[in-house]
């Protein structure tokens, strides 16, 4: 006669004790994986962006784009100096049809939220850039350069410049995630996923560069204020160039 035997309530236990265990230690790599793979989906997305951006000034005897909407201050919902470029190259990387969220090319797959940070605005929004209009649902921004009505003088930039008169276009951005314009970080947000988190100094971000090679890497944000008309304003990290120890440039001195 054969006994069959079970297991008992402390060898359940155990073996329970052993999965969560190992859980816990692969679950975190899992998600570091992820993490990476995404970082390089959207790495090779804008390393595409670029080549199709450089394939314009090619064709414009080595000008880059500008248009009459680039005396605008990046900020929500008026982007299009900074986004308007897509629409210029878009036949450059395969898209002929009207834009939308499932042009791919365009779509960062981690960027899955922004901030609307505006006087009342809607705050943390669950919907990513590129999934909106006004950004012509593109996770990514030409380094334009803007004359925000609050500064003294135009923000650094390439909009309607040579491309052969960058002077560093191994550091000289040329497309870069929208985030970085403000600057937080779709790979590295700040828990939770609030406000008061919204934007900070040294978000890492995917830029391009002048000379195409594509970097992941930190953002240089000033928090002070600046007064204008009796109202307090924080300037967008797009506004000036990095102080030294960042590895990028928005102006082309």
């Amino acid at each position: 006669m054969i006994t069959k035997r079970a297991f008992t309530v402390t060898e359940l236990l155990v073996v329970i004790a052993v999965i969560a265990i190992l859980a816990a230690l692969l679950l975190p790599a899992l998600r570091n994986a992820k993490a990476k793979g995404t970082r390089t989906v959207c790495m090779n997305n804008l390393r595409e962006v670029n080549r199709g951006l450089r394939m314009y000034t090619d064709d414009f005897s080595d000008w880059s784009p500008s248009t009459p909407t680039t005396n605008k201050s990046p900020s929500l919902h008026n982007m299009v100096a900074f986004t308007g470029f897509k629409k210029l190259i878009k036949a450059n990387v395969g898209l002929n049809t009207a834009p939308s969220s499932k042009d791919r090319v365009f779509g960062c797959p981690a960027d899955l939220f922004y901030y609307d940070l505006r006087l009342g605005g809607d705050g943390y929004v669950q919907r990513g850039f590129r999934d909106e209009s006004f950004s012509d649902y593109s996770s990514y921004g030409f380094n334009a350069g803007t004359t925000n009505p609050v500064l003294a003088s135009n923000t650094p930039g390439l909009a309607g410049k040579k491309v052969s008169s960058v002077r560093e276009p191994a550091k000289t951005v040329l497309v870069a995630e929208l985030s970085s314009l403000f600057p937080w970080s779709w790979h590295e947000a700040k828990q939770p996923l609030a406000v008061e988190n919204a934007v900070f100094n040294d978000a890492k971000n995917m830029m391009s560069f002048v000379d195409g090679h594509v970097s992941y890497i930190k953002i240089f944000w000033n928090s002070n204020r600046i007064e204008s008309g009796g109202i307090s304003y924080v300037r967008n990290a797009a506004d000036y160039d990095p102080p030294v120890g960042y590895d990028y440039k928005w102006s082309a001195e």
